[in-house]
């Protein structure tokens, strides 16, 4: 590459080290298998999913000896890159001590002049070149001849180590800021928990209950008694649904309401092929429905993209603004919403009892402090949501400054380059010299046949 420093090269990998496979021996034999730390150390793509440290000891699973002879695996040396070539490809590790692997790994067993924390940054900087590379229908393979086709850019020697060393700094700093990013949404849920919290026990509004001379305390009132009717949505056998651009009844269920509120799922109902058992579960715009199961206590109001809603398998809060404003039995009802799911009955799948639901007792302030409450928690929520927005773009951003600083580690622009280290160009010569040299049977037998001194 014409950007790289004088003194690199570029090679492909199979010129400098051997690429190997893993294998499974019979998974339904256990005799196969041995706990960690007690045979031979085995992982799977599985084991490095999730996984954040350089190195890595061993997997979920060990090898016996059995097991290990029985099947292809093979085992490699410390310091070897283990790289995942399937399911998916591109997740990378050391080897902290001689380790075996599945099918799912292309790993990579460098010569011993190649530093392997070096080795190791750099895979993870080509990892979608090599997912780019993978073939199959199924799903995407790596291949051993397109493994050992990768592209390495191989630094001198001298200068490999304080490469990587520049790496584990500020790779390290990113972590720890992507660490107190990611931390984030978790505390601004329980910001909106809090202000839930405030808005039904009547803090938020305290200072404006003052100043408008509102009676305190708030009655309390059992949800019917505010409402037009607490209703199960129920909808009779389906035979079938219209696409989405087509005319229908617009369905709401339990799968819908998101912690977010509304989730539409256009999916409507053909009027006249089903048998709508309650024609009192229909909502309007400005009805609540509330979750029977699953997420179950979860409300939101009902959304004004459609004049009318059938609803299945939800309680259906037809809400009376006389009484009670649907953004402030919204508010309450979610604030509420463990209290709700004590509320449940059935055995296999537990739903919401809806005569408990409908006798469930809330705090009724005036209308006038329930329009306050509903402003106060729309414009606290507005804050979270747009906090929440700049933190999504902030972790966009950390992600591509990972991928930043590992191009510019590998286009020579990390670290300086030392005019008195040897060029890559004699290492690369010296290597591919002692490759030629050594004895091919050697390399390639199976128990210690790529095995070198681990001297890292």
């Amino acid at each position: 590459m014409s950007e790289l420093p004088a003194s690199w090269s570029e090679v492909e990998i199979g010129q400098i080290a051997d690429v190997v496979s893993g294998g499974t021996p019979n998974a339904n034999e256990p005799g196969n298998f041995a706990i960690p730390g007690e045979g031979i150390a085995w992982l799977t793509p599985a084991d490095l999913s999730g996984y954040t440290a350089k190195e890595i000891s061993h997997g979920a699973r060990d090898l016996s000896e059995q097991g290990y002879q029985s099947c292809s695996a093979k085992l490699m040396p410390k310091g070897s890159l283990l790289f995942s070539s399937r399911a998916p490809i591109g997740y990378v590790a050391v080897a902290a001590n001689p380790i075996s692997t599945n099918q799912g790994f292309k790993s990579f067993v460098f010569a011993d002049d190649i530093d392997s924390s070096y080795a190791f940054y750099y895979l993870k900087s080509i990892r979608s070149l090599a997912d780019s590379l993978g073939t199959g229908t199924t799903f995407k393979e790596l291949s051993s001849t397109a493994a050992k086709t990768l592209p390495f850019l191989m630094a001198p020697k001298a200068e490999q180590p304080r490469i990587a060393q520049k790496l584990d700094e500020l790779l390290a700093q990113v972590d720890t800021l992507k660490a107190r990013i990611d931390a984030i949404p978790a505390l601004l849920k329980r910001f909106r928990q809090s202000v839930l919290a405030a808005a039904v026990s009547g803090r938020l509004t305290e200072s404006w209950r003052s100043n408008n001379s509102r009676g305190w305390p708030w009655p309390q009132k059992k949800l019917s008694e505010i409402t037009e009717r607490v209703v199960v949505g129920y909808v009779g056998p389906i035979k079938s649904f219209l696409s989405q651009d087509a005319s229908g009844v617009p369905l709401l269920s339990t799968t819908h309401i998101t912690e977010d509120g509304f989730s539409w799922k256009d999916k409507r109902l053909v009027d006249s092929e089903f048998n709508i058992k309650n024609k009192k579960s229909r909502a309007v715009p400005g009805d609540l429905i509330i979750a029977r199961h699953g997420d179950s206590g979860r409300a939101c109001v009902v959304p004004s993209d459609y004049p009318e809603y059938q609803t299945s398998n939800v309680i259906l809060v037809k809400t009376s603004k006389i009484s009670a404003l649907p953004q402030y039995l919204n508010i309450v009802l979610n604030a509420s919403k463990y209290l709700v799911q004590d509320m449940q009955v059935g055995g296999v799948m537990q739903v919401v009892n809806t005569k408990a639901v409908a006798t469930f007792q809330l705090p009724s302030p005036p209308l006038a402090e329930q329009a306050e409450i509903a402003h106060r928690v729309e414009q606290l929520f507005a804050f979270a949501d747009q906090l929440e927005a700049k933190v999504a773009t902030a972790q966009a951003r950390i992600d591509r400054l990972t991928q930043s600083i590992l191009a510019k580690a590998f286009r020579g622009e990390l670290v300086p380059q030392d005019p008195n280290d040897e060029p890559a160009s004699l290492l690369l010569e010296r290597i591919q010299a002692q490759r030629a040299a050594a004895p091919k049977a050697k390399r390639a037998r199976k128990a210690s046949g790529l095995s070198r001194p681990s001297t890292r």
